[in-house]
């Protein structure tokens, strides 16, 4: 089966929405380590007087995350999906977080300007058609210095990962996902992975993009290997210049 793209693609997750909630719940780790990445973000005072964007927040786990660790922040939210998004806003949000639909390529069509102090990215990237355009875009609306943080499945290099993940998905998440009809949407997901960047790539798109103290950090349990928090800085530009 071919990788989904654009309308496929979201048509697939506004059909998975329903379920979407229920198949991520038996993930271990799966909130607490959106947590953990929000945290490597390492903004300070929980965000008061800071502009954060999720970028393609889903049902609104990420969200969730942000606006527990950055309670004081601005939290704007955006996904391309209708239907994740329906299943976001039914959900008890504090007043300082707002929801947008807009593909992750289009935010400025939908209202959606920076500079934002930090923008993170969940699940995202892998599903793109151009990560080095929105790595672009994000370095573009983000405030001089301002963090990225983007969590996401990219596996190692190590082939004992790539099997795990590959033992996860075929034998626990598509079976559930095939008896919940979206079968073809947990396929995709499996594939994006497999032929998405290992993180040594990713980390170089993304000082190529213009980010700089680009780490790369590794996640416990199953997901060793397989899912990592990956934190930058936009670079200064008065520091470029003096380099």
């Amino acid at each position: 089966m071919a990788l989904l793209h654009d309308q496929e693609l979201t048509a697939a997750f506004d059909h998975a929405a329903r379920t979407y909630d229920a198949l991520v719940a038996v993930n271990p780790g799966y909130h607490s380590h959106l947590r953990r990445s929000v945290r490597r973000l390492g903004l300070p005072d929980h965000g008061r007087g800071l502009r954060i964007l999720d970028l393609g927040c889903g049902t609104g786990a990420s969200t969730a995350a942000l606006a527990a660790a950055l309670p004081n922040a601005e939290i704007t939210a955006v996904d391309a999906s209708a239907g994740m998004l329906a299943r976001a806003t039914t959900k008890r949000w504090p007043p300082h977080v707002t929801f947008v639909q807009a593909p992750a390529e289009r935010l400025a069509e939908a209202g959606v300007h920076g500079p934002f102090d930090a923008v993170f990215a969940a699940y995202l990237f892998r599903n793109v058609a151009d990560p080095d355009a929105l790595l672009t875009t994000v370095h573009r609306i983000l405030a001089p210095s301002g963090r990225l943080g983007v969590h996401e499945y990219t596996l190692s290099g190590h082939r004992a990962h790539r099997a795990v993940w590959t033992l996860v998905c075929r034998g626990i998440v598509q079976p559930l996902a095939g008896a919940l009809g979206d079968r073809d949407l947990y396929r995709h997901l499996w594939r994006s992975v497999v032929e998405f960047d290992t993180t040594d790539r990713f980390a170089a798109r993304m000082r190529t993009a213009g980010f700089d103290r680009v780490r790369v950090l590794p996640l416990p349990g199953w997901q060793t290997g397989i899912t990592h928090t990956f934190v930058a800085r936009r670079a200064d530009a008065d520091a470029e210049e003096a380099r």
